[in-house]
């Protein structure tokens, strides 16, 4: 059901905004509030709740790489120190815009991180400190489950008509994610076997 909005003076005088799409008050999770951008109401909440699952696995690899930003040691510490800070920087870009996204289609992203680790599909880490090599296999892991599903995403999107979803999707999930893991990439060290 569309609202919409009015265009005349509410009673009692002007000076007061029209209503907000879709009533006001708390919205639960998983709902969808009516909102005129031209999108159906069962687009927008196959867009929210695909957008959301991407959104709380970029919480869980903003969070690996802040975890091994702080725990990586050994003769490349301070070059990935500085390399997974800066690959966390750029996740956390991702979940505002996937959490706008959400809220601009009318949903509620998953904003806490206890129910985003309730709904992600990328593994809890151990809570200790890990080798490098495993530091750098868990990351590309992460990356690879979430490039699936976004790619997935991206092409579901795009024949449902949400090309704001489907762009961000493409030019920011898999395009940050791809150029992270070839980053990544480059430092697993493949040791060719000695000859004697």
């Amino acid at each position: 059901m569309m609202t919409s909005l009015s265009t005349t003076a509410p009673p009692g005088g002007g000076d007061r905004p029209p209503p907000r799409p879709g009533g006001g008050g708390p919205q639960a999770f998983d709902t969808v509030r009516d909102l005129p951008i031209g999108l159906s109401h069962d687009v927008r909440v196959y867009g929210c709740r695909r957008l959301n699952r991407i959104l709380a696995d970029t919480q869980m690899l903003y969070g690996l790489y802040k975890k091994h930003h702080w725990l990586v040691h050994g003769a490349t510490f301070h070059q990935l120190h500085l390399l997974f800070d800066e690959h966390a920087g750029e996740q956390a870009a991702i979940v505002d815009a996937l959490a706008e996204r959400v809220r601009s289609l009318g949903g509620v992203p998953v904003g806490d991180p206890r129910h985003a680790a309730e709904i992600t599909a990328v593994p809890r880490p151990p809570d200790g400190v890990e080798e490098v090599p495993a530091m750098l296999s868990r990351l590309l892991r992460a990356h690879e489950a979430i490039l699936a599903d976004a790619r997935d995403a991206a092409a579901r999107l795009a024949s449902l008509g949400d090309d704001g979803g489907n762009d961000l999707v493409v030019s920011g999930v898999i395009r940050t994610g791809e150029a992270q893991v070839w980053s990544l990439s480059e430092h697993l060290v493949d040791v060719p076997p000695a000859h004697m």
